[in-house]
This record gives C-alpha cells, sequence and structure tokens, in this order.
C-alpha cells in the first residue's frame, strides 16, 4: 500500500478518474469532489476536508481516524460500514442528510452547524457528543446511548426517551416538544 503524508490537494474531481488507493496522513483536502466516487478500502489518518463533496460516496472499510470535515457535502454516506477501528471524525458546517451511523460506537463527535435531516443513528453510542446548533430534522434515534451528549443548541429533535439512554444528558426547554411528542403532550 502507499503512504501519502502531509501533502494538499486543491480543487481536483475525483468522481470520475478516481484518488489514488493508498494510506493518507495528515492530508488536506480543499474543495475537492468525491461525489459517487468509490473510496472503500482507503485509511485517512490526522486529514482534513474542507469544501468537498462526498455525496453518495462508497466508504465501505474505509479508516477515518482524527478527521474534520468542514463544509463538506456529506449526503448519504453510510459510515456505518466504514472501519470502526480508531473510528474519530468532526464535522463542522457539513450536510449529512441521510448519512448512517448505525450501530457505530463515536463517543465524543463533535457535529457543529449540521444539517442532518434523516440521518440514522440507531444503536450508535454518542455518549459524551456534543450536536451544536444542528438541524435533526427527522433523525432517527433508536437504542442509541446519548448519555452526557449536549444537544441543547440543536433544533428539530424528536427522540422516544423510553427507547434511548440520556442519562446526563443536555437538553434545551424548547426541545421538550421533541422528546414529550410520544405521549401527544402540548407544550406552549
Amino acid at each position: 500500500m502507499t503512504y501519502i503524508t502531509d501533502k494538499v490537494f486543491k480543487n481536483i474531481d475525483y468522481s470520475d478518474k478516481g484518488l489514488e488507493q493508498a494510506d493518507y496522513e495528515s492530508c488536506n483536502f480543499i474543495n475537492c469532489i468525491f461525489s459517487s466516487a468509490d473510496l472503500s478500502s482507503y485509511s485517512f489518518e490526522d486529514c482534513s476536508f474542507e469544501n468537498c463533496d462526498f455525496s453518495n460516496t462508497k466508504i465501505t472499510n474505509t479508516a477515518f481516524k482524527n478527521v474534520s470535515f468542514k463544509n463538506c457535502k456529506l449526503i448519504g454516506l453510510q459510515f456505518d460500514e466504514c472501519n470502526p477501528f480508531l473510528l474519530e471524525f468532526s464535522f463542522n458546517g457539513c450536510m449529512l442528510n441521510y448519512a448512517s451511523f448505525y450501530q457505530l460506537k463515536i463517543k465524543g463527535t463533535r457535529f457543529n452547524r449540521c444539517t442532518m435531516h434523516e440521518v440514522d443513528f440507531s444503536e450508535s453510542d454518542l455518549s459524551k457528543a456534543i450536536f451544536s446548533e444542528c438541524d435533526l430534522a427527522g433523525a432517527v434515534f433508536s437504542r442509541t446511548n446519548l448519555q452526557k451528549a449536549d444537544l441543547r443548541n440543536s433544533i428539530n429533535l424528536d427522540l422516544n426517551p423510553e427507547q434511548n439512554q440520556l442519562a446526563g444528558a443536555h437538553f434545551s426547554l424548547d426541545m421538550l416538544p421533541g422528546l414529550l411528542g410520544k405521549y401527544n403532550i402540548k407544550v406552549d
């Protein structure tokens, strides 16, 4: 396997030609397009992606170790198919609609100013995760560990407290309707 380190990739469209199969370490990808590309079994460690488009990119067995995504389009990504070993990433200003984090152990993950419509967090471990100013419309939380997670500044949360672990989680008062929806209670 080829190793590529400390390199900057800028304004490149990989949707047709594909990215060289390699292990990438401490690389920066800026304004790159990966939409519908196959990045299966690639490895990214200490890398950053800024203003990149990953819509419907295949990431089966892909390793993301300490990777940051900033202002990226990650629509429909199946993060649950990634390599779970040392999986760690953060998201800032990203569009993650229809992504899946099913059964992932991603404690302490930071989601900042992200649009996360219809994202699947079923059975994932999001303990101590931070959702700051995120739009969670239609996001699925089922048997999800949200212990000590902070969701106070997010909107459109709808989850069943009886089906999720919420001990120590932080919510704002305006989130009560989304927490009590199951009970058909009106909060004014």
